[in-house]
């Protein structure tokens, strides 16, 4: 399973339930990276996606401890367990996790790559990936040249399990 998120220089993610940046190529990307994969996320997160849906091309998976959530065109599982036994279904390699930070914190121990957009600012922001350069057991195996959007830098980072 793979790690999929933008973070800033903080790893910071959100704030007040939206993303810190909108970067059209990092979505473009992120479209490109999970069309026909799996992705797992929490409620919060569905619903900040455009018009609260499930993403078009893929398997929702969305995590929520709300009794009888449903949402048409995803699968709703009640906690972590529940969600691996649905994963089993699906080889590890096409499964994405995309946030919040409770599923990065969650799905952390099961994954063994992350893939993230670093953002070479900070934000104010009040939600967070795990940091990934103080972490046991995880090292950087690549990154990007330098991109921008308008002033903003940001570079891709892969980040694997020892």
């Amino acid at each position: 399973m793979i790690l999929l998120a933008a973070v800033d220089k903080n790893w910071g993610i959100g704030r007040k339930g939206q993303l810190l940046v909108s970067i059209p190529q990092d979505q473009k990307r992120f479209r490109d990276q999970t069309l026909g994969k799996v992705i797992v996320m929490g409620r919060k997160t569905l619903e900040s996606l455009p018009g609260g849906q499930p993403l078009y091309g893929r398997t929702n998976i969305v995590l929520s401890r709300e009794p009888g959530y449903q949402v048409k065109g995803a699968t709703i599982c009640a906690g972590l367990e529940e969600c691996l036994e649905e994963l089993k279904n699906y080889p590890d390699q096409d499964v994405y996790i995309i946030g919040g930070e409770s599923i990065y914190r969650q799905f952390l121990p099961y994954c063994d790559q992350a893939d993230i957009t670093w953002i070479d600012f900070s934000y104010e922001a009040d939600a967070y990936f795990p940091n990934l350069e103080n972490a046991d057991g995880w090292e950087m195996t690549e990154e990007s040249d330098e991109w921008t959007y308008f002033d903003l830098c940001y570079s891709y980072r892969r980040y694997q399990k020892k």
